[in-house]
């Protein structure tokens, strides 16, 4: 039963909609990456301040004083970060087309071999190889984009730098918030008394990140959700232990 429906699905995966679908979304960029690392970063930055204050002895308000000053600065910096990385794909991809559109102009036949080249290396020659060469090399635009994407490996599509920055950003201050609840709640005791909650907050959050990240990388929910986990308890448990460290020494 659970192969014919599978079999079913490989089907309707290819008709000749789902495919041309799918080839159009495979060219656009998924901003799902940018929203992952935000949400992970802020968890894990934000709740590594709670657990160093709690480490540290800290009262509640001054932990929440920090760590919304952590989500409003490193929030901003991871989005301009992004922001600018996505700016940079933007500009190379415009200089190689700068590029590309030059030669084409002064040494055709130069970029002509080249497109020779680069298909007789994936198995075609004779006629049919010369054929490819003529198709692509009478429209300009295909030739300029089989060159960035063939010869120097772009996408010609890359992301918005708005989109990745927002995204970015809005993940980060989602995630970030989630360890800080606690200690607004108990705003006047130590940070040690919300220790535990935020700690159960926090590590649902990595487990609702890594569930997501597993749905858009095609793993096994479950097993993404306990990985994200580990890597942010980690950290976690690190901060914990140098906040501990710094309290004993402050004592001594």
């Amino acid at each position: 039963m659970a192969m014919h429906m599978e079999g079913e699905k490989l089907k309707d995966d290819h008709t000749r909609e789902a495919i041309a679908h799918r080839l159009a979304r495979a060219t656009a960029h998924s901003y799902a990456g940018d929203f992952i690392l935000g949400a992970v970063d802020g968890a894990v930055t934000t709740f590594a301040i709670v657990a160093g204050g709690a480490g540290a002895g800290l009262s509640n308000g001054v932990v929440l004083v920090m760590g919304l000053a952590n989500v409003a600065a490193d929030g901003f910096s991871m989005a301009a970060g992004n922001f600018l990385r996505a700016r940079s794909d933007q500009q190379i991809v415009e200089r190689f087309r700068r590029l590309e559109e030059a030669h084409i102009e002064h040494i055709p036949e130069g970029e002509r071999e080249e497109i020779r080249q680069i298909y007789r290396a994936k198995g075609f020659d004779g006629e049919t190889l010369e054929q490819i060469v003529r198709v692509i090399t009478e429209d300009r635009q295909q030739w300029v984009n089989t060159m960035l994407t063939e010869e120097w490996g772009l996408q010609l599509q890359p992301p918005s730098p708005w989109r990745a920055g927002l995204a970015t950003l809005a993940a980060f201050v989602l995630a970030g918030l989630v360890p800080l609840l606690p200690t607004l709640i108990w705003f006047s005791r130590h940070a040690n008394d919300s220790f535990v909650a935020s700690s159960l907050l926090t590590g649902v959050t990595f487990v609702l990140i890594g569930l997501f990240r597993g749905r858009v990388v095609d793993r096994r929910p479950l097993a993404a959700g306990i990985e994200t986990l580990l890597i942010g308890g980690s950290a976690a448990v690190l901060a914990y232990v140098v906040g501990r460290l710094l309290e004993r020494l402050a004592a001594a």
